[in-house]
């Protein structure tokens, strides 16, 4: 009896939570057939901020899935938008081609981003005053391109993405915050792109920050980059970790309810 009484207890004292559920969702973004990737807690039904999850250069792979599995578990409702189209992840070279189709038509790009978003939007659990996006090199782009197309985000926030536009005055079309992580080192984002970028959000009055990290190249919160800087592009633990809890700040603010 007593140790019916002591479970009980422990039921009422630590009630059971919600399992993280991963899953596939296919949707269209216009004749296209997409796969994307959504994750929640289900311990309940309630409207909780969402988050948008753009992939880099290879599309939808086991590290956007990781990071959306992350999100979920501190509470927020994830979704990761496949650009490409369902069953196309090119591995490089290919990747390279395939990802700079997109960056070379900006309109197509922020069309399937923006897709993805409607997904998002339109998911029961997904608080829509509370929305933000966030993206990975080629998808650190994509983000800030869905925030220059003037989706309803509270935020945006690029780890080691490009950071050029050939419309710098849609910059005024966005509507949230932008958090910029960028690796100190990185080659493949020029100084003078930096400064372009810095312009941009100045002159359209955007509240932004750009976070560089010392000795940090590209890719560095991806582990499959390895860890030889001289290559461009490398894994930097110190660097991913910082950025992740710098983007954590970043959303407690975001998303704080004022009422």
């Amino acid at each position: 009896m007593k140790l019916l009484r002591l479970a009980a207890l422990c039921l009422i004292a630590f009630p059971a939570l919600g399992a993280i559920v991963e899953k596939p969702v296919e949707y269209k973004a216009g004749s296209v057939e997409c796969e994307g990737w959504a994750a929640f807690d289900d311990k309940d039904e309630a409207k909780r901020p969402a988050v948008l999850i753009v992939h880099q250069w290879t599309g939808v792979s086991d590290n956007e899935k990781m990071r959306a599995k992350m999100l979920a578990e501190l509470g927020y409702n994830v979704f990761c938008v496949d650009v490409y189209g369902k069953g196309i992840r090119p591995q490089p070279p290919a990747a390279g081609e395939e990802a700079g189709k997109y960056k070379k038509d900006r309109a197509l790009l922020r069309e399937r981003v923006n897709a993805g978003l409607q997904i998002l939007l339109k998911d029961a659990r997904t608080d829509t005053a509370r929305v933000a996006c966030i993206g990975y090199c080629f998808g650190g782009t994509a983000a800030i391109e869905l925030g220059r197309s003037g989706a309803p985000l509270k935020g945006v926030v690029s780890f080691h993405g490009g950071l050029d536009s050939p419309a710098p005055e849609d910059g005024k079309k966005i509507k949230g915050k932008v958090l910029v992580l960028h690796g100190a080192d990185d080659p493949f984002v020029p100084a003078a792109g930096i400064a372009a970028f810095e312009k941009e959000m100045k002159d359209a009055g955007v509240d932004y920050q750009l976070v560089s990290y010392p000795g940090a190249v590209h890719s560095f919160t991806q582990k499959a980059a390895g860890n030889d800087n001289s290559k461009g592009a490398a894994y930097n633990e110190a660097a991913d970790k910082a950025s992740w809890d710098e983007m954590k700040t970043f959303f407690g603010k975001i998303f704080a309810k004022t009422n």
